[in-house]
């Protein structure tokens, strides 16, 4: 499969430049319709009306404010600070969530990266993540921002292995890693698409993998690394201005990232929910975008519903719950792959 990017424009520098800067365009533009769906849903489970001013219209124009401001907030350094890893960790944070962008498949036309160990290279390219948050962390040398650092730490590591144990799950039915070919073995009609049942278990490895990707976007109940109850903000509490903005725009840009493997994975990604009927490369980007929004939407729906976990009920929903049924989950698929033959 070819990138119609790189076919119109040949596979030369220019193509390529193309190619990659579109995930970014997308990134950019997300997180302004993000920040204002997470303004409107919270005011409105709260029983209030929200930015309405900004703008005119149901103040639409709030995501564009709030960042206007951002950029003229003075960029300040802390005295103690290590310089060189204060200023490395934002950009190294926002590094691993865009690079992830390289392996989704947004339509059957268009994907960054079509590698054959496209589903493993996303879990080891955000990894990238934490080193960041952990340079952030010790380099602001603050006692706020080491601990929540250190939590982050805690929390992503046992929580990849719950969500890379899911994916594996999905990689055996399949045959392969590369999620194009995921996306091709859901095609057809909705009732195709692995979370309805076209094989026993996936359901709930669904349930699995979800529920480990909000710890990992750090998105509450999960958001013990920056509660603002216990730890000022956790690990960007010295960051201000720009850089600030650039660790919410990577949190964002990481809620995308999970959504969409998670289309992908069991919401048949880029395929029509009607078979053939509204199908092809761009109606592909249309429905893979519009699944990954919707799981945007309950990751921002239980934000504003559930309470946040202590530190001990994280770890342990981690490793004495998910992790174990995880692990059944893929020796059940494994059983139900050879009965089948």
């Amino acid at each position: 499969m070819h990138n119609f990017i790189t076919y119109y424009l040949g596979s030369g520098l220019l193509g390529s430049l193309v190619s990659s800067l579109l995930p970014f365009v997308w990134v950019m533009t997300y997180a302004l319709v993000a920040i204002y769906l997470e303004l409107k849903i919270s005011a409105h489970m709260q029983d209030r009306l929200g930015p309405m001013r900004t703008g005119k219209w149901h103040g639409w124009a709030q995501p564009l404010a709030d960042v206007t401001k951002l950029l003229q907030k003075e960029d300040t350094i802390p005295t103690a600070a290590d310089k060189a890893l204060y200023i490395l960790a934002p950009m190294l944070v926002f590094v691993g969530s865009y690079a992830a962008y390289a392996a989704i498949p947004f339509s059957p036309a268009y994907i960054g990266a079509n590698i054959n160990l496209g589903v493993f290279y996303i879990i080891a390219v955000s990894a990238i993540i934490v080193l960041g948050i952990l340079m952030a962390g010790w380099a602001s040398n603050n006692k706020w921002s080491l601990l929540g650092a250190m939590r982050t730490a805690a929390q992503l590591v046992s929580y990849e292995i719950p969500s890379s144990l899911a994916i594996l799950a999905v990689v055996m039915v399949v045959g392969s890693f590369n999620l194009n070919d995921v996306c091709a073995a859901q095609s057809g009609w909705f009732w195709n698409w692995f979370v309805f049942g076209k094989f026993p278990f996936l359901f709930i490895t669904f349930i699995i993998y979800f529920t480990a990707s909000l710890a990992e976007t750090n998105r509450a109940p999960f958001d013990i690394p920056e509660a603002e109850s216990e730890l000022v903000a956790g690990y960007h509490t010295e960051y201000s201005g720009m850089r600030f903005a650039v660790f919410f725009l990577a949190e964002y840009a990481n809620m995308f990232t999970v959504a969409a493997v998670a289309s992908v994975l069991f919401f048949g990604g880029w395929n029509s929910p009607f078979g053939t009927f509204m199908s092809g490369p761009v109606w592909g980007a249309f429905w893979l975008i519009s699944k990954g929004m919707a799981l945007v939407f309950v990751q921002m729906w239980l934000r504003w519903t559930l309470p946040r976990f202590r530190v001990d009920q994280l770890m342990y929903l981690s490793w004495k719950v998910l992790t174990p049924f995880a692990l059944f989950n893929i020796f059940a698929v494994g059983l139900w792959m050879v009965l089948r033959g």
